[in-house]
């Protein structure tokens, strides 16, 4: 047989062991107040990037708060920086420069990005052939 076990203050009234804090418990209204505040700060963490955005990528000074558009102007110019890389990569290496690997790393999400617009613009065309429409294919 063994010896009963020595209790200690973490102890509950059974024997078993119960977490002993000395922070009190937050109520439910401190609880949502401090969601609230968690939350504030989330959407002001957004609000930052989406500023820095603005400041960022040009044309987008002036166009108010619309997400959507910043979002869609930043991938446009994303895009069009990532061409540009591409054409001086191009360039550099018609020259008989040897481009090294980390500078054309981001090509090749260009590439990506190119190759998905096209599966989802052959996906669109089966689509509607599929329901009896045609898309020209210059339609984007």
């Amino acid at each position: 047989m063994s010896e009963p076990r020595s209790r200690s203050p973490q102890d509950g009234e059974n024997g078993q062991s119960v977490l002993h804090d000395d922070k009190p418990r937050l109520t439910e209204e401190e609880k949502k107040q401090n969601h609230i505040a968690s939350e504030q700060k989330r959407r002001e963490a957004i609000r930052a990037g989406f500023d820095r955005l603005c400041e960022l990528v040009p044309g987008l000074e002036g166009h108010g708060r619309s997400e959507g558009f910043v979002l869609k102007e930043t991938v446009k110019y994303m895009k069009e920086q990532l061409a540009k890389r591409r054409e001086l990569v191009q360039l550099a290496e018609n020259r008989g420069v040897t481009v090294p690997d980390h500078l054309k790393e981001p090509v090749k999400i260009l590439e990506r990005l190119e190759a998905k617009q096209k599966d989802l613009q052959e996906k669109a065309r089966l689509e509607a052939r599929e329901r009896g429409q045609d898309l020209d294919d210059d339609e984007s």
